[in-house]
């Protein structure tokens, strides 16, 4: 059967789908995403990532009343690919819309909505095994709490990763870590996990709040602070946690060994604890 997407709402092929070479998005990288993962069939945290939606809309003013309709929509575009019952994804994009190119906001304009599903299994054998990531200089912009479309530098870094054989780009910001190029990043030192705060550096993820209740609940010292890429050597475990990440060990950075080079007890502790929220009714 052909790929169905939605867009501006109607579903229609993915051959058939067609958007205006004057729309924002496409000149200016004007727009925001979101990318929700479904397990048998339920969006896990969709109120997550509807307010964190919600949120990118208002920073860029783009003006979009249709939220409320994005849930059923969604779940509709599962049914039409035959994926409701397995693990999947989609993707959401919402641009400012069409105009002759202008730089400035125009005066009026209606968003172009699209989205897409997809099959998104867990990746089992990262997820046991652990994986390579590399360190490489933060040079986006300032405003990484806002999911844009505008990722040339994270594309820019996670082929830098690719060509070293690892799986993921840590971002280091005048000596700090950030996080990844597509992902949250925690370390582990003597129990305690430490992450970079949220803040306009990088982007509020939505595992990482999932992770901070776990912390809660377990009683797992967590430090959010920046820390100095130098302090990364020290540390006793290391993994990347997002939507497509889940909760993954890091076994090894750059050239260096984590820890004993296997995923570590704290970050396989959390492993566990996140599947079975992702078995219980999401909202």
């Amino acid at each position: 059967m052909p790929e169905i997407v939605y867009l501006n709402g109607k579903f229609v092929p993915k051959n058939e789908a067609l958007i205006s070479p004057e729309d924002r998005g496409f000149n200016f990288a004007d727009g925001i995403y979101e990318v929700i993962k479904y397990y048998d069939g339920k969006a896990f945290r969709y109120a997550d990532h509807l307010d964190r939606l919600k949120r990118s809309l208002g920073e860029v003013s783009i003006h979009f009343d249709g939220c409320y309709q994005l849930e059923a929509m969604l779940q509709e575009l599962l049914v039409c690919n035959e994926l409701a019952d397995q693990e999947a994804g989609v993707y959401l994009q919402i641009t400012r819309g069409s105009q002759t190119r202008i730089h400035r906001f125009p005066d009026q304009i209606v968003p172009t909505v699209y989205a897409t599903a997809f099959p998104f299994a867990s990746k089992w054998d990262q997820l046991k095994n652990g994986v390579k990531v590399i360190t490489t200089e933060d040079i986006r912009w300032l405003r990484c709490d806002i999911k844009s479309v505008s990722l040339l530098p994270n594309v820019m870094a996670a082929q830098k990763a690719y060509e070293q054989d690892a799986v993921e780009a840590i971002f280091i910001r005048n000596g700090i870590v950030t996080e990844g190029s597509h992902s949250s990043f925690l370390t582990v030192k003597d129990g305690t996990i430490y992450t970079h705060p949220d803040s306009n550096l990088v982007l509020p993820g939505i595992t990482k709040i999932v992770v901070r209740e776990i912390c809660c609940e377990l009683k797992i010292p967590l430090v959010e602070e920046g820390f100095a890429a130098s302090e990364l050597a020290l540390m006793d475990e290391m993994m990347i946690v997002g939507t497509g990440s889940e909760v993954t060990p890091v076994v090894q950075i750059d050239e260096m060994k984590v820890g004993d080079g296997n995923p570590g007890p704290v970050t396989l502790l959390l492993q566990e604890k996140f599947f079975e929220l992702t078995k219980q009714t999401n909202s």
